[in-house]
């Protein structure tokens, strides 16, 4: 929610600076779209924020990934109650699946953090993650804290509770197996451990040193568990057995006497008329966001829904009550109750001031008027200022700290609330974008907006702007509603700090009239040493389970800031208010319309290698490598790439680039002679150069339209490694693309050039010329024209033909397999990816020819051996290999082949997906003998 925005880089140097006397962190708010939601705007959102303000309540929701949240609950306490809600993620999801995109491991957790901070919104809460990452599938606590480290989560989590100090700590999870999985487990144990851990000043004291003083939750809850108790105990789905109900209170060690009990409801059905639906169908609209795991979920209809929550300690109490009416029972959340962090000589004084702003709020309230809501804009003012007054004198204080840092905590919070519902009672807004030119002075309708005289007529639609650039941008300030509205001044501020040079064109002159709008427009030039917008974080390799910080200023926050914010400042009844916004580009999207995005700070120029990494066959002449130049230069640019090769390797020398305009990306293929290639790792490195720079890196851009895009970075560099591998003479392959991945691109490292089948192509094409036909992962539930002409695949493999299917998921029916391969929704996973995988049968003709497959070619693969190994598959398939992990039944359905008429039908659980743009030799080596088969000849055909 657009409660207040705090420029994060405020943020950034408070959590680094030491103070002689603590001041609070501001909580950062999630300023990055243009407007707030239609329910956070005029009428309905100052009810909100009138809740908001009558309360000091507060939570924190910790989880373990990207919609794992309970939605429901967050929406009701944060828009129903008012409380101030935080949502803490351990990780970004990056071992995910993604339906949406071709984006994976480190670029799957940006997509998912955007997808994340956009159903937030809807949520209402405060968005905050650890430095850990999704390592894939984990089946117990105990891996996923070795794989983490305990007090790398717990650090984090700390600081995290520290930060937004709140009341109430609830997760999700309970830490037992009835979690579902391992990182969900740790979750659950984190929410319990932090309630002692974040009052602790022997707990990481380094953040006390930064300025971040312990806290005390009063109160720690989990969502009661789902399982279902029987007389075996508890199914762990993740390891698939049964194991003893055996719940555990981890703030006091001791064990739970079966499943924890329900300590309180919360109701999150509860109806707002003023929105027009219940708190869970709006959570649900922001779960909707996050479509890169289902492709999207429904909204319910109206109807009763709660969840139960279970108190495991609490502050409040001595003893643990067995039933509660709300997360906040016995806990003062009055305004007047901020005093009570202050020594008993200084309460009295601050309570009456207290209670004085708290009567603003009520006569707020009390004026509210749905078709007026400037009504109530007097006394949010006088609110403010009365707010305003008591931070100065509680800075100015010799109050000991802790007290003087608690009260201004909660104080600050009221003073965002506060000045966001002025603005909201006012109707008053405010949007800026980069433009194109002044009013007038360009071609009329040049932006995707189109029309008018205004911001809107000339908006620009280049997402970015390079070092040295100088950007115009316009600020519209609109006065919505019954009142005029008083300009002081419309800057821009910087957030990632620099000299950026910044120049008024136009300005507002004075009082916006009620029911209009005026534009004010800056130039601002960008600083030759701006930071790229870009992750703060980031990890050598995928065998690491945890983020590197190049920005640690940034930690725990989702993104760093984006470079710059406009400020609006105005005067009400002699009240200074301030309206924000992150500067904007605009971008049409066909379905979507106009969109508006964040600018960006890119280099001129970037370079990429796609995939990252690949294998090269010992005998190989020669080597192609395609590397991609892509432009943010507004305007032509030319310039030169070379390669940097290992010893004694030749290509050419360098490469002309050249391109016409901004966002234009120019291919360029080398031929690459090796020179005595061996088993062995070698790295090319591509650089560019333009205007008397060098440039060894590139960003891709993360996102679909809809979502927020983000920019990911990575070296312009090749990983290959020698390896001893064949493929059969000439062979066609076709690949049907499922939800996204680089096989095909990696094919290309033994030969092999895939023609890639449009739906068209699986109704009508003839498929009796290819060799073999892959199919992507999850090509059943991303194609459905798969479904409904599957039967043409089958009749293809009868008639000779071989068809390679990667994992798929449970839309995989029993019979699209031409004999019964069940996929279901609890298809087993083997995630220990170093795994001992058995060859069953190695002088089977599939692993003998053309390629003699050992154990070594299972050695070194990354994150998990697979996913969808199928259970009773048919007997008619061969499996050739058996796997597991610790503890786990063997697995037989990872590589299983049927002979089917005169053809093949071959089904891969294994990762080949993940292992191939990996570069990991041995995926190449079996793929190659899979798409081989046809012309395999120990095989009947």
């Amino acid at each position: 929610m657009f409660v207040y925005c705090v420029p994060l880089a405020v943020v950034a140097v408070q959590a680094t600076a030491q103070t002689p006397v603590p001041e609070p962190m501001k909580i950062p708010v999630d300023a990055s779209y243009a407007q707030p939601l239609p329910i956070e705007r005029g009428a309905p959102g100052l009810a909100e924020t009138l809740r908001k303000l009558h309360t000091r309540a507060s939570l924190i929701q910790i989880n373990a990934h990207p919609d794992d949240e309970d939605g429901g609950m967050l929406a009701y306490e944060s828009r129903g109650v008012g409380a101030d809600v935080s949502l803490l993620a351990l990780n970004r999801g990056e071992g995910g699946q993604n339906v949406m995109t071709g984006d994976f491991w480190d670029q799957l957790g940006i997509l998912r953090t955007m997808e994340h901070q956009a159903a937030n919104r809807y949520y209402g809460s405060h968005l905050f993650y650890t430095r850990v990452a999704d390592f894939g599938f984990s089946k117990t606590l105990e891996e996923a804290l070795k794989q983490w480290n305990h007090d790398r989560v717990l650090e984090d989590v700390v600081r995290v509770v520290r930060t937004v100090r709140p009341m109430v700590v609830t997760s999700v999870f309970a830490g037992y197996v009835s979690d579902g999985h391992g990182h969900h487990q740790t979750a659950g144990v984190m929410a319990q451990e932090v309630f002692n851990a974040a009052a602790d000043p022997k707990m990481f004291p380094d953040q006390i040193k930064e300025g971040l003083l312990p806290w005390k939750p009063l109160k720690v809850y989990a969502r009661v568990p789902f399982a279902q108790v029987t007389p075996k105990g508890i199914f762990d789905y993740a390891t698939n057995k049964w194991e003893p109900v055996a719940f555990k209170n981890y703030v006091t060690g001791e064990p739970i006497q079966g499943v924890p009990s329900t300590t309180v409801i919360v109701p999150e059905s509860e109806y707002n008329a003023l929105y027009g639906r219940n708190y869970l169908q709006v959570a649900r609209e922001g779960l909707n966001e996050q479509k890169s795991q289902t492709g999207g979920v429904a909204i319910p209809p109206p109807g009763k829904f709660d969840s139960p929550y279970h108190l495991y300690a609490s502050r409040v109490t001595a003893t643990l009550p067995a039933h509660e009416e709300s997360l906040f029972d016995g806990i003062d959340t009055s305004l007047p109750g901020i005093a009570g962090y202050l020594p008993a000589g200084a309460q009295t004084a601050v309570r009456t001031k207290l209670e004085a702003i708290a009567a603003t709020v009520d006569e707020a309230t009390q004026k509210y008027n749905a078709n007026d809501p400037s009504a109530s804009a007097p006394a949010l003012a006088k609110g403010l200022s009365l707010t305003r007054g008591l931070i100065a004198e509680l800075k100015a204080s010799k109050l000991p700290d802790e007290a003087r840092y608690n009260a201004l905590h909660e104080l600050q919070i009221k003073e965002g609330q506060f000045n966001f519902a002025l603005g909201q009672a006012l109707g008053a807004s405010l949007l800026a974008s980069v433009q194109t030119s002044l009013p007038g002075q360009g071609q009329g309708r040049s932006g995707p907006m189109g029309g008018g005289d205004n911001v809107f007529s000339t908006a620009s639609g280049s997402p970015t702007a390079i070092p040295g650039q100088a950007v115009l941008v316009g600020v519209h300030v609109a006065a919505q509603g019954t009142q005029p509205l008083q300009v002081d001044s419309v800057e821009l501020s910087p957030n990632t700090g620099g000299d950026w040079k910044l120049t008024e064109q136009k300005g507002i002159a004075g009082s916006v009239a009620a029911g209009t709008a005026q534009d004010a427009y800056i130039s601002a030039t960008v600083p030759a040493n701006a930071p790229y917008t870009a992750p703060y974080f980031e990890r050598p390799n995928l065998e690491q389970s945890y983020y590197n910080l190049t920005s640690p200023q940034y930690v725990t926050l989702p993104v760093m800031s984006y470079p710059l914010t406009a400020v609006a400042t105005y005067t009400y009844n002699g009240v200074k208010g301030e309206l924000r916004s992150v500067v904007q580009t605009a971008h049409r999207y066909n379905g979507l319309g106009v969109v508006m995005e964040p600018l960006l700070v890119a280099p001129a120029i970037s370079v990429r290698v796609t995939p990252p990494a690949g294998v090269m066959p010992l005998k190989a002449g020669n080597v192609s490598l395609d590397v991609t130049v892509h432009s943010d230069v507004k305007g032509p640019a030319q310039g030169t790439l070379e390669l940097k090769l290992p010893n004694g390797w030749t290509a050419p020398a360098t490469q002309t680039f050249a391109t016409k305009r901004d966002g234009e990306d120019t291919n360029l293929h080398f031929v690459i002679t090796p020179k005595n290639v061996e088993a062995k790792t070698y790295e090319i490195s591509a650089v560019a150069k333009y205007a008397g720079k060098e440039y060894a890196s590139g960003f891709q851009t993360i996102g679909y339209p809809g979502i927020t895009p983000y920019p990911q970075y990575r070296d312009a560099k090749f990983r290959t490694t020698g390896v001893d591998v064949t493929v059969a003479p000439n062979l066609k392959v076709a690949y049907i693309m499922g939800t996204g991945e680089e096989v095909p691109q990696s094919l290309k490292d033994i030969g092999i050039n895939v023609t890639q089948l449009s739906s068209d192509d699986i109704a009508k094409a003839d498929l009796s010329g290819y060799d073999c036909i892959i199919l992507g992962i999850r090509t059943y539930a991303a194609r459905p024209e798969l479904r409904t002409y599957n039967q043409r695949l089958l009749d293809y493999v009868k008639n000779g033909g071989v068809v390679v299917s990667e994992y798929q998921s449970p839309e995989y029916e029993r019979d699209f397999a031409p004999y019964v391969i069940p996929v279901t929704r609890e298809a087993e996973k083997v995630v220990e990816e170093d795994a001992k995988v058995s060859i069953l049968k190695p002088n089977d003709p599939l692993f003998t020819w053309p390629n003699h497959i050992v154990p070594g070619d299972f050695d070194n693969w990354v994150e998990e051996r697979g996913h969808g190994f199928p259970g009773a598959f048919d007997p008619k398939y061969v499996a050739l290999t058996e796997v597991h992990d610790q503890g786990q039944d063997p697995q037989q359905g990872g590589l299983i082949y049927a002979q089917y008429g005169k053809g093949y039908y071959v089904y891969l659980a294994y990762a080949f997906f993940r292992q191939m743009p990996e570069g990991v030799p041995g995926s190449f080596r079996i793929m190659a003998n899979l798409i081989s088969a046809r012309k395999n000849p120990g095989l009947a055909h």
